[in-house]
């Protein structure tokens, strides 16, 4: 049996936007089996919701601390997220 799935928001901050962050974090978390987004903000953070089994959003959650190489990460911030909110989410959105 699968274990239930899980959601979580993260705040990544530092030099992540212009660096292909969004589309590094996608390719990672489509390759664990994840459903959710990487999104821009105005603040020049970038917002990820990872939706999936526990393991797989702990995984995404470690690599959002390295992203891709030339991304210079400061800090990320993890809050739980309702995952029955996120139903209707399919796939991993570049936003």
């Amino acid at each position: 049996m699968e274990p239930a799935a899980i959601a979580r928001r993260a705040r990544v901050t530092g030099r992540v936007q212009g660096v292909f962050f969004r589309a590094s974090t996608a390719e990672q978390a489509l390759r664990l089996g994840l459903r959710g987004y990487a999104a821009n903000r105005p603040d020049g953070s970038v917002e990820v919701l990872a939706v999936g089994a526990p393991q797989a959003v702990a995984q995404l959650l470690d690599w959002l601390w390295q992203g891709p190489p030339t991304a210079r990460v400061i800090d990320v911030t993890v809050e739980e997220a309702d995952p029955a909110g996120c139903a209707g989410l399919t796939g991993f959105a570049r936003g």
